[in-house]
């Protein structure tokens, strides 16, 4: 699989961990989009395709919650898979996440920069 044709969004507030995303994604190969917030974010999954959204929680003008409410209520264009980054591990929380639609759901502090990729790389090919 050509990484280069994959397109990633990654809506992250924290400017620290975008950049850190975005380079340890765009060293595998991958065309990196970012959204600093929430609104930001939800119009470029709305108007653009990419082949994973890694959604963070905490944002500023829109938390990712709402972004997902938001998408399912108008779904895109295209189907986007979108995975919640976060540190916010509480199950109810969880829950909503993938019932509104969430692909997947990773806690930020539990993994490494390895463990990330293999996610990142497993969604892709669920995806696929």
């Amino acid at each position: 699989m050509d990484n280069r044709q994959k397109k990633i969004l990654i809506v992250e507030d924290d400017q620290f961990l975008r950049e850190f995303y975005q380079e340890l994604l765009v060293a595998e190969g991958y065309t990196i989009d970012t959204a600093p917030e929430g609104e930001m974010g939800l119009s470029k999954i709305q108007n653009n395709t990419y082949d994973l959204v890694l959604l963070d929680l905490m944002l500023p003008k829109k938390d990712g919650v709402q972004i997902l409410r938001d998408l399912k209520a108008s779904p895109p264009k295209s189907p986007q898979t979108i995975v919640v980054l976060t540190n916010l591990g509480q199950d109810t929380v969880i829950r909503e996440c993938f019932s509104l639609g969430a692909n997947g759901y990773l806690i930020k502090s539990a993994l490494n920069p390895d463990q990330v990729l293999t996610e990142v790389k497993s969604y892709l090919q669920k995806a696929g």
